[in-house]
């Protein structure tokens, strides 16, 4: 069956060989993009329809594929709209790799209107549970609590919250049993003026707190309250709106249980009723603050209903969620003893590019405490340990220098062509020059007002090149720090920037989907390459200025030609999630891509095919580096690690184990000597080869 991807249309399913749909007469889409085959539509809402489909290049894998096309009037209706959709996509992307948390797979625009595909997830959402099995008993709700709550801190602790939580929204998935929360598409950064300014008000009536439905304002106890809300329909099968009397300001979930025969135990009671006070200042500040409580209650046995006269009584093991039958009792039933909580069982966030909006000095932790100002004279320098031996392999390097001058993450690196001076920038807004032999911190340089993402020195080592989410491209004189211009032109956050072999260009690539190109010396912008289906997050330029190259997040790498402006081609068969840095080999011959996927490709330029992939890493690959003669690569990844491979042979010559969080950037000198690498941990670390 072919699906007629016109919103509209009221019988969507085409038999394969009809090339017009039979029902509204539009011409059908085989394969979205070339891969993906809509099968049939699985739910519907104001900004268009949700499909299921068959992804082609992933041996026919499922995945859901939601459609924006919304029925809205008026200009500023329809922009916010957009927002909140493209919205979705970022705080995915954002999100990485959280087992929890569907994965985004690719973002794009196709005849006018704009998709999002992301991972399937199969399985039943809680309402479905409700809806098959009956109430859930208190044990179930422990087992929601400690399932959900992890998930929730590893998203505030990414400054995001949620901000429509409900039964709807989270699934039990089938092969593991595992509670998924999916739908981020009205998820809100978390900063000072995010939670304090009014926002839009929205969130589902009964589940959303009075903050968030009456002046849009959302912090994570927004969330916590949500859950609660969540909690009380599972146990109740009413909506939360009808459990709460506004006369006398109070919660009648309890009485609901007693009028049923069922109560909860007293631990669980407290923890609910906390997570559900009216005022934000009431409530658990954090999603740990609410794990805290539960371990506690966890060591209590939860309450069931006794066979005699409805009684209640203790037990280890819940075995009844009210007197129904036997089918009820089987679905309720825990599959483990007793759930646990903690930490998030899972590695280290995708950093590759940490995307906040507000300046980093605005940011809050989830406790909301706001972190403190990056210092702005000479920062202390550490040796690394010589006891830890980060390095396995045969590549033997050592920690030169620690460097800890950024208050937050750092998501930015270069070193300069002698190995003289490096670079760093990130999230504190501040861009750190650093002598490589010392480790001295020679200049902060000030003038972004938002997270810096990219750097890179020219040739000669006199120009830095920076690229913010303040949308800009500066450029900065390196030996004094002066600012020599700003190039304006990008509408969205400048992801990567890279300056061409000779010195003479400046490529620029952005989250608005262009790649841009620019005179280095004059600052005048050349061209501007568009038509990019996904955010642009890496660039390269081929040595002989021959060829550009664009990675982004929607998993393609195209070559475009630097004399005719035109694209080239679109590398086949490449990464399945979103494409995070390309470098190409001095020879001009080879191109190595990294990716989301976990994976390193290599590829013949020339022929457009993958010569070897270079596997190992545990999370996504955010950064690569080469040396100047094409045979070593580093790669940084979320997994904390960077890792050392022979080009040559595709073997992997050792790994760097010394960051304790996530690698977003790492640099070499010409001579593979001198490697630089910054990390979600807040530090810069100089590595030296011998």
């Amino acid at each position: 069956m072919t699906c007629c991807l016109n919103p509209d249309c009221q019988q969507p399913q085409n038999a394969d060989d009809v090339e017009f749909c039979l029902s509204c007469g539009t011409k059908l889409t085989v394969l979205l993009r070339g891969r993906y085959r809509v099968m049939r539509p699985i739910g519907q809402g104001g900004f268009g329809r949700t499909y299921l489909a068959l992804d082609d290049d992933r041996l026919k894998a499922r995945c859901v594929i939601k459609q924006f096309s919304p029925q809205i009037q008026g200009t500023k209706s329809l922009e916010k709209a957009v927002k909140l959709f493209e919205q979705e996509a970022v705080r995915l992307y954002e999100l990485g790799e959280h087992p929890q948390i569907p994965a985004l797979l690719a973002y794009f625009e196709h005849d006018k209107r704009l998709y999002l595909v992301q991972q399937f997830i199969e399985g039943n959402t809680l309402l479905q549970e409700l809806s098959q099995n009956g109430v859930f008993i208190e044990q179930r709700i422990r087992e929601v609590l400690a399932g959900i709550l992890p998930i929730l801190k590893f998203v505030h602790d990414h400054q995001v919250i949620h901000r429509d939580i409900t039964p709807s929204n989270i699934i039990r998935r089938k092969f593991d049993n595992k509670l998924v929360l999916i739908d981020f598409g009205v998820a809100k950064l978390l900063s000072v003026e995010a939670s304090n300014q009014p926002g839009t008000k929205i969130g589902t009536e009964g589940y959303a707190p009075i903050e968030q439905l009456r002046s849009g304002k959302a912090y994570p106890a927004s969330d916590i309250y949500s859950l609660g809300a969540t909690c009380l329909f599972l146990m109740t099968q009413v909506k939360p709106e009808d459990l709460y009397d506004p006369l006398e300001g109070r919660w009648l979930w309890r009485e609901r249980l007693r009028e049923k025969g069922r109560a909860i135990s007293e631990p669980i009671a407290q923890i609910l009723d906390k997570m559900l006070k009216d005022l934000v200042s009431e409530r658990y500040p954090s999603a740990a603050a609410v794990m805290k409580d539960l371990r506690t209650a966890l060591s209590s046995p939860p309450l069931v209903a006794s066979s005699i006269g409805g009684a209640m009584r203790s037990s280890g093991v819940a075995n009844a969620s009210s007197p129904s039958s036997s089918a009820s009792r089987s679905a309720n039933r825990s599959p483990v003893s007793q759930p646990s909580v903690g930490q998030p069982s899972v590695g280290q966030p995708n950093l590759s590019r940490p995307n906040v909006s507000q300046p980093g000095a605005n940011q809050v932790h989830a406790a909301g405490a706001l972190p403190s100002k990056p210092p702005v004279s000479r920062a202390p320098v550490s040796k690394a340990p010589l006891s830890r031996q980060p390095v396995s392999g045969s590549q033997q390097w050592h920690c030169l220098h620690t460097l800890t001058g950024h208050s937050r993450w750092v998501t930015a690196v270069a070193i300069s062509a002698d190995g003289s001076t490096i670079a760093s920038g990130g999230l504190d807004d501040s861009i750190k020059v650093w002598d490589r032999s010392t480790g001295e911190l020679l200049r902060t340089l000030t003038g972004h007002h938002k997270p810096i993402n990219c750097l890179s020195i020219s040739p000669d080592g006199q120009t830095l090149v920076s690229g913010s989410d303040d949308d800009t491209v500066r450029l900065w004189h390196l030996a004094s720090g002066n600012l020599l211009r700003s190039l304006t032109g990008h509408t969205r956050d400048v992801s990567s920037v890279v300056i061409s072999t000779d010195g003479q260009l400046l490529a620029s690539g952005s989250e608005d989907r262009t790649v841009r190109l620019w005179n280095l010396a004059t600052g005048e912008m050349l061209r501007a390459f568009s038509g990019l289906a996904g955010m642009v997050r890496s660039v390269a330029l081929s040595p002989n200025g021959q060829f550009l190259v664009s990675g982004g997040l929607d998993n393609q790498i195209k070559l475009w030609s630097l004399k005719t402006n035109e694209p080239v081609r679109t590398l086949p068969n490449g990464h399945f999630n979103s494409v995070n840095a390309v470098v190409i080999a001095p020879d001009g011959k080879t191109l190595v891509s990294a990716s989301k996927d976990k994976t390193i490709k290599v590829w013949d330029l020339t022929a457009g095919a993958v010569v070897r992939n270079l596997a190992g890493h545990m999370d996504s690959v955010n950064a690569i580096a080469m040396s100047g003669d094409g045979k070593f690569l580093a790669s940084g990844s979320s997994d904390t690690t960077i890792r050392l491979w022979n080009l040559e042979t595709g073997t992997l010559s050792g790994s760097l184990t010394e960051h304790i969080s996530a690698v977003n950037a790492v640099a070499l000198t010409a001579d593979g000597k001198f490697l630089v690498s910054g990390s979600s941990d807040s530090k810069v670390k100089v590595w030296q080869l011998g």
